[in-house]
């Protein structure tokens, strides 16, 4: 869906200042008495901060309870450093200044309000006219705001476009990657800098109108100008560079959500194994089935104590001879990933209190957990050195950093942190502060042979870390809202993203993982697990030995360790030019409806198309080819289709459709024929005492 752009013509009687190279223009003339600005826009129609109302205005703030809707023209008058300043008097006291410094097409805005009885602004509103086709995008990874249920709520309708869609821009467990910027097809873009809440109102209360409120003394944004594809790519780069992850970390991983250590494996067989019988089941039955696996995660429980996560020590009953357990896995190029969070607990606990190096925090479940104040350096050196330091020493180079979006977070503005930030500005960036400081804990162990695995981001958080998408729901509705989340995340700037295959909970379905694991595989990150904490060899579903995931599963790992170089060179790009991974079609086919339209398909890199399916019981699928190319069905190399159109294809579960773009370097190999011999590997249950016996583990160990 595409907005009609608009010729500029002159406005009577405005007020015209120029600004930089480009001749970027802004004109503020006035509407029903409020300031109405004109940015002209180069690549699409200007940009008009306008007033909704007579009693409505453009341009807004709040001061001692009561909103002020700026009223006139301004003053113009030089700037700081080069930029223009704009000044409007509210009363013989009170004025508001605008400073605006436009540089190439990024125009930069900072209000600030100065009163005679140094009282301060705490909240700051804009207004910016929309069309009525007009498509936004970005802000968060939610399909929808509110619990998060209702993003996986079934008969939802609401995908990447956010147009009737209002989000409160306050971090919200558990699917917690969100960023104060959105992309227009109108072709320019819109960054909110700092870390107070605020709102966005995508043409809901007024259909018309873009409504954007954040707390704060002051408020400063920045307005991008181009295509959405150079917007997003100067705004990743703006707030990264994103992380590039090693290239172990880029093919398949396996995890639980819980391990025992238990005296038999699924199927009765005695276990003689040294470490967590789970771990190495796991890992002898992947290797019998030939499916290939370059990390493993343990999730909490994994230590002592009540919550399994006392000192960073592991539970010696859970995890027996876990340092030679890391070196197992290492034997098999599999490294060890670790669930951290950002509190501590056991001893621990005790001397971040003393210390005085802990924030005040919700009580979870009644445990004892102190939340760390990673605004003070002193505590961060002490938890990394004590905590992801102290693991990464014993080789563990992955670690899952739960929480820190919300569930322990007190919201307050009376209470303050060590560096005198209030909680409520400094909720937002607790997860950038949470990553950078393991970042900084472990990159001097590790030399950037490690992946930080967080599921909260706010802006920041991508130069440290990769993403995780939190606890989506295993129905289709789950499924569909991570289709959805990866190319969010892609806009927002979180080039590096990974969803729990299969999703999270009790919740599980056998054809919405098969197409979970298709779409994993085209994903930056590839991550399998938790199935309700068993294999697919005693799956919760039925069949209980299930032939077919296992063979979906071998199809998609065995595929995803040829993608690996390619993934880590898309890396490398997302990084330095701000090019995301995963690229929604609108991005590169903008002037294109159907790529506006069509978000259940995108880009992976240049060279791959794929089209993820999320219905139960679909057996057919229609799809849009971008035109200017010709796409080579993966599936079947003798169909190659001229793009520019729709197309329909079969899609049995195990069926992602994937399409390569002719000219590529890119071979998938025979997947028809990897599937069948999977199917035929799987047939063949694994005899895990053989198994055993080939490691050297015998009845008297």
């Amino acid at each position: 869906m595409l907005s009609s752009k608009h010729s500029v013509t002159a406005i009577t009687a405005a007020l015209v200042f120029t600004f930089s190279l480009f001749a970027q223009r802004v004109i503020i003339d006035k509407d029903n008495g409020f300031p109405a600005v004109s940015i002209l826009n180069p690549s699409g129609r200007q940009v008009n901060i306008r007033p909704v109302s007579s009693l409505k205005g453009s341009i807004g703030f709040e001061k001692d309870g009561a909103v002020f809707w700026i009223k006139g023209k301004p003053e113009i008058m030089a700037g700081e450093a080069g930029a223009t300043a704009c000044l409007w008097k509210i009363d013989s006291l009170t004025r508001v200044e605008l400073q605006v410094d436009t540089r190439d097409n990024e125009i930069e805005w900072a209000f600030t309000l100065k009163t005679g009885d140094h009282a301060e602004a705490t909240q700051w509103f804009i207004n910016i006219a929309a069309d009525e086709d007009e498509y936004f995008t970005g802000i968060f990874e939610r399909v929808v705001d509110g619990p998060q249920t209702n993003s996986w709520a079934e008969g939802i309708e609401t995908a990447m476009n956010l147009r009737g869609e209002h989000v409160e821009m306050k971090l919200k467990p558990t699917v917690s990657a969100y960023a104060p910027f959105y992309i227009s097809s109108a072709n320019y873009g819109i960054f909110v800098r700092g870390t107070w809440p605020g709102n966005f109102d995508f043409c809901r209360e007024y259909q018309n109108t873009v409504q954007i409120a954040f707390e704060g003394p002051a408020f400063a944004f920045k307005i991008y100008l181009g295509n959405p594809l150079q917007i997003v790519q100067n705004h990743a780069l703006e707030t990264g560079p994103s992380v590039v992850p090693p290239e172990w970390a880029l093919g398949p991983w396996r995890w639980r959500d819980n391990h025992v250590h238990r005296k038999e494996y699924y199927d009765g067989t005695e276990v003689h194994a040294p470490f967590n019988s789970e771990v190495v089941e796991d890992v002898l039955m992947m290797q019998a089935y030939g499916i290939p696996c370059t990390a493993y995660w343990l999730d909490r429980p994994w230590g002592p104590g009540p919550r399994g996560f006392d000192d960073y020590e592991f539970d010696p009953e859970r995890f027996p001879n876990p340092e030679q357990m890391i070196r197992w896995l290492n034997s098999r190029q599999i490294e060890m990933m670790i669930w951290i969070a950002p509190f501590v607990m056991g001893d621990m606990a005790d001397v971040a209190e003393e210390k005085g190096y802990s924030l005040k925090s919700n009580i979870w479940k009644q445990a004892r957990q102190v939340l760390m104040d990673f605004t003070n350096e002193e505590a961060c050196q002490w938890w990394g050195e004590n905590g992801p330091g102290k693991l990464a020493r014993m080789g563990i180079k992955g670690f899952k950093m739960d929480r820190a979006d919300g569930e322990k977070l007190l919201d307050s503005l009376h209470l303050v942190t060590s560096a005198g930030t209030t909680y409520r500005e400094n909720y937002n960036d607790y997860p950038v502060q949470y990553v950078r400081a393991a970042y900084h804990a472990v990159n001097p162990v590790l030399n950037e042979d490690f992946i930080l695995f967080p599921r909260a981001q706010y802006t920041g958080s991508a130069r440290y870390g990769a993403m995780w998408s939190g606890d989506p729901r295993g129905t289709p509705e789950g499924l569909r809202s991570v289709i959805i989340a990866v190319q969010r995340c892609a806009v927002m700037g979180y080039p590096v993203w990974g969803s729990d295959i299969g999703g999270y909970g009790r919740m599980f379905n056998r054809e919405t993982c098969m197409r979970w694991l298709g779409f994993g595989c085209f994903c930056p990150i590839m991550e399998n697990g938790p199935n309700v904490d068993r294999g697919f060899w005693n799956s919760p579903d039925t069949p209980a030995y299930d032939t077919e995931l296992i063979a979906t599963w071998r199809l998609y790992a065995v595929t995803r360790m040829k993608l690996v170089p390619y993934l880590h060179d898309l890396a490398k790009e997302a990084s330095q030019t701000g090019m995301p991974i995963v690229r929604p079609l609108f991005l590169l086919y903008p002037d294109q409806p159907e790529a506006w339209e069509d978000w259940q398909t995108y880009q992976f890199g240049p060279d791959i198309l794929v089209s993820a399916v999320w219905e139960k019981g679909k057996t057919r699928h229609s799809l849009y080819l971008p035109a200017g190319e010709n796409w080579i069905d993966a599936w079947d190399g003798k169909k190659v289709h001229k793009g520019g159109k729709m197309i329909e294809t079969e899609v049995p579960p195990y069926k992602i459709p994937i399409f390569i773009r002719k000219g590529s370097k890119i071979d998938l190999g025979n997947l028809n024929g990897l599937y069948q011999e999977s199917l035929r590997i799987a047939a063949e249950k694994p005899d895990l005492t053989e198994l055993e016996k080939a490691e050297g583990w015998h009845q008297d160990h």
